[in-house]
């Protein structure tokens, strides 16, 4: 856990852009209004993070899910926020499954150039032994000529 509350601000930055992204061009805001915004969206996230960590402790379970989050929402009377969670849910578990498949297709067509150039290199070394030994029938066939 943080030792001191400043810990457990989110980063300025975040909040910056989120506030940027929200407000009209042309709107500013004042440092004050900023930290006050930032520490409103800290004591947010742990109070939400506590309803759903006690989602997780009725589930007899260490680990917060999805599921978790959604119910300490609704308890919090959040509940206009479900479907927006949901939806961003949805939308980040197939962006997910998108990367997964992206990464094994290119795991299988790695395999695959692997696989043929292990045939190539096969190939090169069954030629050359082919090569060898027919080098090697011809220089006999001369000694026999030549005995």
């Amino acid at each position: 856990m943080a030792e001191r509350p400043e810990d457990l601000n989110l980063p300025n930055a975040v909040i910056t852009r989120i506030i940027k992204e929200a407000l009209p061009d042309g709107v500013n805001i004042s440092k004050e209004a900023r930290s006050a915004i930032s520490r409103a969206a800290s004591v947010f996230v742990l109070y939400a993070t506590s309803c759903a960590n006690n989602f997780a402790m009725k589930g007899k379970r260490k680990t917060l899910n999805a599921s978790d989050v959604l119910s300490a929402m609704e308890e919090m009377e959040f509940q206009r926020f479900i479907t927006p969670l949901k939806e961003a849910l949805e939308a980040y578990r197939r962006e997910q499954k998108g990367k997964k498949e992206a990464s094994e297709q290119k795991k299988r067509d790695k395999d695959k150039k692997t696989d043929s150039e292990e045939q190539d290199r096969s190939r090169d070394e069954d030629n050359d032994e082919d090569e060898e030994k027919l080098e090697e029938e011809e220089q006999n066939e001369e000694e026999e000529v030549d005995n």
